[in-house]
């Protein structure tokens, strides 16, 4: 007998029985574990890095998405000023600044 013909006999309550929740369960699981690594620590970061732009403060050191180091020199609502060298200062908005200098270590 053909391996087909064995498998297109089987009784038809065989090829529907089990719970339908069973046959879902696979991507339930996926979705699972893209929430807890994924999604998850992603809105975290977001939150925490929202907080520390609401408590900036003057005289914190920052680092900007371009990449400038600086110290702020004054805050406003939606952005501040960052003195990146003597006497020279940039305008900025809040949502260019992305970490605080007392992550990095100083190489001397």
């Amino acid at each position: 007998m053909n391996l087909l013909n064995v498998f297109l006999s089987l009784p038809p309550q065989a090829a529907e029985g089990g719970n339908p929740l069973l046959n879902f369960a696979p991507f339930i699981l996926i979705i699972v574990v893209f929430y807890f690594f994924m999604i998850r620590p992603q809105m975290k970061r977001q939150k925490e890095l929202r907080k520390y732009r609401e408590a900036l403060k003057k005289g914190d050191k920052v680092i900007t998405t371009g990449g400038i180091y600086g110290k702020v020199s004054e805050v406003k609502d939606a952005h501040v000023i960052v003195e990146i060298a003597d006497n020279v200062k940039v305008k900025m908005d809040k949502s260019a600044i992305v970490m605080d200098m007392t992550d990095v270590a100083t190489n001397k």
